[in-house]
């Protein structure tokens, strides 16, 4: 079993290696600081911590002021209210105005298992997309969110991290690390996966049960969605049939994007696995996972039959 480190621990170590080497950097909150895992460094550097109250969009705009005076804003809030309550904030304060500000929307997808459609995640991705020139990033495991919140940093210009609930695995062997390269796992001649976030993890789970039914898959991890590595979409597109697995809707999200570069460039048959567009069910989240196909038994159904139609 993959040693794993909880997402708070992982964007802690990762503010506090930052604020060492940059003293731009400062963190704005909308009561959300503490819970995000940034209490130690509140503690540490409180004239670096901006506090709005649960005001996302005041939030954001304050971000926007102060990168106007040279400061490096990471703004750190739940997903559906960093993206989807702040929509025009976002767009205008940071998209327009090409603000050198990094939003992470934590607690993406199914994490607000419990709270339902008004605190799920699944629209993230369709939203920020819509913003011309904005990064958009999602890691697959501890060792990717380094490297994306140090790439995060040194992008000049407005970025939108996704970060999950769950813990993150760390890898046993370190791999080279390009920002504008996705990560090509493995390469089969039948199908091709194509994953980013939190799902990567359940993709390689699904794995064994894959190929133990015969089909030798493509399996490709995307950690930057915006701007999209089309050459791995290229390669996913030699085998004829490509599935996108996401924790997202279905409509807007890698699956689209996906969907956009095949149409394009190198036409294939595309399935993808992600959330139905229906206000969904609240619950535990592996009953969730399970119900939407999103888990590693679902993920591996799904290949399975379309790599053998």
């Amino acid at each position: 079993m993959s040693e794993k480190k909880s997402f708070k621990n992982a964007l802690n170590d990762c503010l506090n290696e930052a604020v060492a080497k940059d003293d731009s950097i400062v963190l704005v909150s909308a009561d959300s600081g503490p819970n995000s895992g940034f209490k130690e460094f509140i503690t540490d550097h409180p004239e670096k911590y901006f506090e709005c109250g649960i005001a996302e969009t005041a939030a954001e705009s304050l971000c926007s002021g102060l990168a106007t005076t040279g400061l490096t804003p990471i703004f750190c809030a739940p997903s559906p209210f960093s993206v989807g309550r702040a929509y025009e904030f976002f767009r205008i304060d940071l998209g327009y105005m090409r603000q050198n500000v990094k939003i992470i929307g934590r607690n993406c997808g199914f994490s607000y298992n419990d709270l339902g459609p008004t605190h799920y995640g699944l629209d993230d991705i369709a939203l920020v997309n819509e913003i011309p020139e904005v990064m958009i990033l999602a890691p697959q495991d501890a060792d990717e969110m380094e490297h994306c919140f140090k790439a995060m940093l040194e992008h000049k210009g407005p970025v939108y991290m996704r970060v999950h609930n769950n813990s993150l695995v760390v890898p046993e062997e370190k791999r080279e690390f390009d920002i504008n390269k996705a990560v090509i796992y493995e390469e089969g001649e039948d199908i091709a996966i194509i994953s980013t976030g939190n799902e990567t993890e359940f993709v390689w789970k699904a794995l064994d049960e894959i190929k133990a039914a015969g089909v030798k898959p493509t399996v490709i991890g995307i950690h930057t969605l915006s701007p999209i590595d089309k050459d791995a979409i290229r390669l996913a597109a030699k085998t004829g049939k490509v599935v996108t697995v996401e924790e997202h809707f279905a409509n807007g999200g890698l699956g689209s994007i996906v969907a956009n570069v095949l149409a394009e460039e190198c036409p294939a048959k595309l399935r993808k696995i992600a959330v139905p567009n229906i206000y969904c069910t609240s619950g535990p989240y592996d009953e969730l996972s399970h119900l939407y196909g999103l888990d590693p038994e679902g993920i591996a159904k799904t290949v399975i039959e379309f790599a053998k139609e």
